[in-house]
């Protein structure tokens, strides 16, 4: 999760070298994992799904590996872009499967505790490729090749891959749980998806728009603030890190917590209320983004940002366990992911295109206008999610399966 940060923080390095525009550092920053995504992760998952889940995910260490040396080494833009859409099977595929592990590997009550823990260890990842960025530029000037600091920082990022692979050797497949030869039936997934289409495309509105908006602050905040208030890409990485660390992990505990008072409560209804409710105090947030004056006071409005945004997000890997069958958990995944990354795409383009095309190299208010209206379609569509799966039948409902699985698990042996 690491090597966006890094692009991130090297994104006017990589514009200097290759020539391109705001627009292209956009679909870069965008397009480039949804390439991947597309052609990759479903069928892998797919295939995970009836297979060795630890053969895929050893398999996919070694091709990011690859592909991050393939991007530090690319002499063009296009083989650049090649490289870097290969290299998100990782985000794409691997973190799918991982989340139809974990219901196989923990048990119920402390399924919710165990999503957040490995969204912990992502974010550790990702605000570590901000954190370290400007330790890996220096560190890439030590090396034995006439590199550029970023190319040598790319480098190094993806020689990371060795070690994961022989730590990833000593990984167990867990069995499928509650799997029969009959689930395995090739139509389940576009089954699942026909019964619950209405929800599906509520859920897929509220969290696919909000990623719209993360996305393009995420990915092209760096390149802004450098460009508006002429910081350094050290101290931008450094802060950026910090931010996306105390955010990331600061909302986990606080989805926790709200995940337990709410449910009871609300049943079904509680996630989507929890989405709903963090969307919406992001709004005005962003509106402060193109007003402030500092850089300190932008590095503020971006972490309140992000931490609202990320609270609203934590619970949606345990929504999706909740819906579907373990027979086709992980195409289910890939095929959120997938569509998330659509969404997630058309946020550093647009906000690119508007910057180029429209405002000027103004990239900073390019991102308020880009995500604001994404933001408030996300709030709408949750709004609609918990008022479709609320109601006092579906918290009855609710409660009742809660019981009956408290139930099953003190009267099972130990």
């Amino acid at each position: 999760m690491s090597d966006m940060g890094l692009q991130a923080v090297s994104l006017s390095a990589i514009q200097a070298e290759y020539g391109m525009g705001d627009a292209a550092a956009g679909a870069l920053q965008g397009l480039a994992g949804v390439l991947a995504g597309s052609a990759l992760a479903m069928p892998l998952a797919r295939f995970a799904d009836r297979y060795s889940r630890k053969r895929v995910l050893l398999w996919l260490i070694v091709a990011s590996t690859a592909m991050m040396l393939l991007s530090a080494l690319a002499p063009n833009f296009a083989l650049f872009f090649v490289g870097r859409s290969a290299a998100g099977i990782t985000e794409f595929a691997m973190v799918p499967l991982v989340y139809s592990m974990i219901p196989d590997l923990a048990p119920e009550r402390h399924r919710v505790p165990a999503n957040l823990v490995f969204a912990a260890l992502m974010a550790s990842g990702a605000s570590g490729g901000f954190y370290f960025s400007g330790t890996l530029l220096a560190a890439a000037t030590w090396l034995p090749l006439e590199l550029d600091a970023w190319r040598g920082a790319f480098m190094l990022l993806g020689l990371a891959g060795v070690p994961l692979l022989a730590l990833g050797l000593f990984v167990t497949d867990p069995p499928r749980h509650g799997v029969t030869p009959g689930s395995m039936r090739r139509g389940s997934l576009w089954r699942f998806l026909y019964l619950r289409r209405h929800a599906l495309a509520y859920f897929a509105g509220a969290a696919g728009c909000m990623i719209v908006a993360v996305q393009a602050v995420n990915h092209l905040i760096s390149l802004a603030l450098e460009r508006r208030f002429e910081a350094g890409r050290g101290d931008i990485g450094h802060a950026m890190g910090v931010i996306v660390l105390i955010s990331a992990l600061g909302c986990l505990p606080v989805a926790g917590v709200l995940d337990r008072v709410l449910v009871p409560r609300l049943g079904t209804a509680a996630r989507p209320t929890i989405m709903f409710a963090c969307t919406l105090l992001a709004i005005p947030a962003l509106i402060m983004l193109d007003h402030v004056n500092r850089v300190d006071l932008a590095f503020v409005v971006v972490g309140v940002t992000l931490f609202t945004t990320s609270t609203a997000n934590a619970l949606v890997p345990t929504m999706l366990q909740d819906l579907t069958s373990p027979a086709v958990r992980a195409s289910t995944f890939a095929l959120w992911s997938f569509v998330v990354s659509v969404f997630g795409a058309a946020g550093p383009l647009l906000a690119g295109a508007l910057s180029e095309g429209v405002l000027n190299g103004q990239l900073v208010r390019a991102i308020a206008l880009a995500a604001i209206p994404a933001l408030s379609i996300a709030t709408l569509c949750a709004l609609r999610l918990a008022l479709l799966t609320g109601g006092r039948k579906n918290v009855a409902a609710h409660r009742a399966s809660r019981a009956c699985r408290q139930q099953q698990l003190t009267s099972s042996p130990a």
